[in-house]
């Protein structure tokens, strides 16, 4: 694990409850106020090494009110073992509801459990059971208990939405090789004096003599 991640939970308070919301934003803050202690929620531990569900991944829910349908996860919550699927398990509810002001009411995308959905076997399109094993080159891949066929993980975007492999530079953006290109020599003089040095500027003034007594 790494060190961010240990950082981030060892600031979570005593009885911090997880939702959709990352735990630094402000909707997670006023689901979980200063002093208030909620009921635990016992969650099935799952190890990074064993999770096989992953943003982009087209999966099919197994049960509940869209059973049989197929759908693009969205997000995912490990720490809940949640999966967002688009489209799918959706409740409607009012935001910006107010005294004077009835609200919109918009369609949400309620998580789903693990055990709820199964990846889809891109073969024959049908959900299957995946399970992790190393190539020959040692690559560690998804393979399908169906067919046998290797599913690859999707792109994962950054914290900030970003896909790194996706990124196209634009005329403003600085490459990779002028930030790690070395411009500074290193030297005795101070800033100042290296400034006049690059602008051909000669010290004249002198200083006045200056006595102590």
């Amino acid at each position: 694990m790494r060190l961010s991640a240990v950082l981030a939970a060892a600031r979570l308070p005593p009885g911090y409850r997880h939702g959709t919301w990352p735990p630094d934003t402000a909707a997670a803050q006023r689901r979980n106020p200063p002093g208030q202690r909620r009921r635990r929620v016992v969650v099935e531990p799952i190890g990074s090494e064993d999770w096989k569900v992953f943003q982009g991944d087209t999966v099919q829910v197994l049960s509940g009110k869209d059973a049989g349908k197929q759908a693009m996860v969205t997000q995912v919550v490990r720490a809940r073992n949640w999966v967002v699927v688009e489209g799918l398990n959706t409740h409607y509810r009012y935001i910006n509801r107010t005294a004077k002001y009835a609200g919109t009411y918009i369609a949400s995308e309620a998580p789903l459990l693990l055990s709820q959905i199964a990846l889809v076997d891109p073969e024959d399109r049908k959900p299957t059971e995946v399970q992790w094993r190393y190539t020959e080159e040692g690559e560690r891949v998804r393979v399908s208990l169906r067919s046998g066929r290797i599913i690859p993980v999707p792109l994962q975007p950054r914290r900030d939405g970003i896909v790194p492999e996706q990124w196209i530079d634009g005329p403003k953006d600085t490459s990779v090789e002028d930030a790690m290109k070395k411009t500074y020599v290193p030297s005795l003089k101070t800033f100042e004096e290296e400034i006049m040095d690059a602008m051909d500027i000669v010290e004249t003034r002198r200083a006045k003599k200056s006595y102590w007594y």
